[in-house]
């Protein structure tokens, strides 16, 4: 993924960024970078000298509106291919303070709308051409607010319904738990439940291994966690192997589960723990 300037644009979504009348700042590794990017994302103003702009109440206000319109019928000069891009399968991006458009077949559309501003005055009355606009939605309300967005949370983290994967050819549930924090009785209770409900189609007990790495969780909530996973190591495990590279969780996490009788088996990395698992299906095999 590239993010690169927004100097000037056109219906086709062509960008220019090297020519401006007799100036001739060239394309240096701009075409480069993204030719050869799998996304691409142009950032830059709206408009371009002497804009002036205020975020206030969660809101964007335009106090003086930029002197050039960069969101031209076309560009002077194409340092990128819109046409070449859709061609290619490229997503395209442009992001700019009051708005968002995103390349698509019949050019560019209009995806995305600050706070406070107006489609037909701070947007359509500001370009040559027309783009394409049929359900514009807000901009994340956030970005225009001054508290942190909690950004790591959101994308490191991943729902607890895409943490469980069955393999049914090997008799194997895959958990991972990588960045998950666990902080309430209520997620306690769901992973127990989401277990559950993904293994109950499978007629026998499955091997289980669960990916412990950045894994965090309150103190108060170790003894019913592991109240919770002796349950389904009772019910749906015939075996379980975990790992995490972190000593403090491995001492912590093996001792709370130690105390409600359960083997914690819990080692550095996966290899480790898939070759315990590779020892615990050959002992059940022979017995």
């Amino acid at each position: 993924m590239a993010f690169l300037g927004l100097a000037e644009a056109d219906r086709e979504g062509n960008l220019n960024v090297s020519r401006f009348g007799p100036r001739l700042a060239g394309a240096g590794g701009f075409i480069n970078i993204s030719q050869n990017a799998k996304m691409l994302i142009f950032c830059g103003t709206f408009t371009a000298g002497k804009l002036e702009i205020e975020i206030k109440d969660g809101k964007l206000g335009i106090l003086r509106e930029g002197e050039a319109r960069k969101f031209v019928r076309e560009v002077e000069q194409r340092t990128f291919s819109g046409t070449y891009a859709m061609q290619r399968g490229q997503p395209v991006l442009y992001v700019t303070e009051r708005c968002v458009f995103r390349l698509v077949a019949e050019g560019l559309e209009l995806v995305e709308v600050a706070p406070g501003i107006d489609v037909t005055k701070d947007i359509l009355a500001h370009m040559d051409f027309e783009p394409i606009v049929r359900n514009a939605r807000p901009m994340d309300v956030r970005l225009f607010q001054p508290e942190i967005m909690n950004l790591r949370q959101i994308l490191l983290e991943l729902p607890l319904e895409s943490r469980f994967t069955y393999d049914p050819e090997q008799n194997l549930f895959f958990v991972n738990f990588e960045g998950l924090s666990v902080r309430s009785m209520d997620q306690v209770n769901r992973i127990g439940q989401l277990v559950r409900e993904r293994l109950s189609g499978v007629a026998s007990k499955v091997y289980a291994i669960v990916n412990y790495d950045n894994f965090s969780i309150l103190p108060e909530l170790i003894e019913p966690y592991s109240n919770m996973v002796k349950g389904l190591m009772s019910d749906k495990y015939s075996g379980v192997t975990r790992y995490t590279t972190s000593a403090f969780l491995r001492m912590k996490l093996g001792d709370a589960l130690a105390d409600e009788k359960i083997s914690a088996n819990i080692y550095e990395s996966a290899e480790e723990a898939r070759e315990h698992l590779r020892e615990l299906e050959k002992k059940h095999t022979a017995e």
